[in-house]
């Protein structure tokens, strides 16, 4: 059994935690994951409604601890977004994509632990200042919308910025099997932040034909592009650009912004087409670098005993094998 500082606060079973990604975590992975030991996060889009949250709340809540992800720059315009998801009475809440101080009291207050997923060292300064409760170091390997340093470099400088503050660490980013959690619990993280490959189970919200684009990714198949914020008009903060899968649409798009911004109107008609006959050539699937390792789409619960016991024994392996045998 793998106990870190993450298990023992929220008392989960393992140090596995089920991103909190918009159109994909809903209350059914959720839940499907918190049931099996780890900790399931539900995405919440800028656009989302209210009432979806207390109903996928309603899904995750009976199965153990669960969380709510929530955009800080897009809390701006909404803040009736954390009203509904402190309402849901969640045991953790992720605060990412922004300055997190201006809510970190509130959510405290209501009783959840505070999340935040970082890119760079300022920015977990930042979140420390702001009293979030654990740092995520997000690296430019993860799938979504993320900054431009990878995870091992980043994991590096936020493990030391960390622990000289007594806050515990998530790595997120290219993280798709339990070799990948042992090798960051090895590091000194707390625990492991996966988004992709739970993208790919079988509650996850996205369609059959976004999961089966996952499976035929390698960890060459993504970019990591504005186009898809800019092209729907989702007012992101540039220095977050979404990794996502490559398509016809970016390979169109991808570095020649500027000439898509003068040729909006044509272009989101394009996408908004290609919606609707449900098209992956042209929509997007987020997803990050790990994509090249996820081969089938299980039930999320499966897979969270699946990860949890290849890390232990890979963690085993590595002992043995640097350290010598255990006694």
């Amino acid at each position: 059994m793998i106990s870190t500082e993450l298990t023992r606060m929220l008392g989960l079973r393992y140090p596995i935690v089920s991103a909190p990604m918009a159109s994909v975590s809903g209350g059914w992975l959720a839940g499907a994951v918190s049931e099996a030991g780890g900790l399931g996060m539900i995405g919440v889009g800028s656009n989302t409604p209210t009432g979806w949250i207390s109903e996928q709340a309603e899904l995750a809540s009976p199965k153990g601890a669960f969380g709510f992800g929530l955009m800080c720059w897009a809390l701006e315009r909404r803040p009736d977004l954390l009203d509904a998801v402190l309402a849901a009475q969640p045991s953790a809440v992720s605060l990412s994509f922004g300055d997190p101080a201006p809510y970190v009291e509130r959510v405290r207050d209501a009783g959840a632990t505070v999340f935040c997923q970082v890119q760079d060292a300022a920015g977990a300064r930042r979140a420390i200042e702001g009293g979030v409760q654990v740092l995520v170091a997000q690296g430019t390997d993860a799938g979504g919308h993320t900054g431009e340093v990878g995870t091992l470099p980043l994991m590096q400088k936020v493990l030391r910025i960390g622990e000289a503050s007594n806050l515990p660490v998530l790595a997120a980013g290219g993280i798709a099997t339990g070799v990948g959690i042992a090798g960051v619990l090895a590091m000194g993280a707390a625990g492991a932040w996966i988004g992709t490959r739970f993208a790919a189970t079988e509650e996850a919200l996205g369609s059959d034909e976004a999961k089966r684009r996952i499976l035929e990714a390698d960890e060459t198949s993504t970019v990591h592009t504005r186009v898809f914020d800019i092209t729907q008009g989702i007012p992101w903060p540039e220095e977050f650009p979404g990794r996502a899968l490559r398509n016809a649409f970016t390979e169109k798009w991808h570095g020649r912004e500027r000439e898509l911004e003068e040729n909006l109107p044509a272009a989101r008609a394009e996408l908004d087409e290609a919606r609707e006959r449900g098209d992956y050539s042209q929509m997007y699937v987020y997803a990050g670098q790990a994509a090249g390792m996820v081969e089938e789409v299980p039930p999320a619960g499966e897979l969270v005993k699946k990860l949890a016991e290849d890390a232990e024994r890979q963690l085993r392996r590595c002992c043995d094998s640097v350290l010598g045998p255990s006694l």
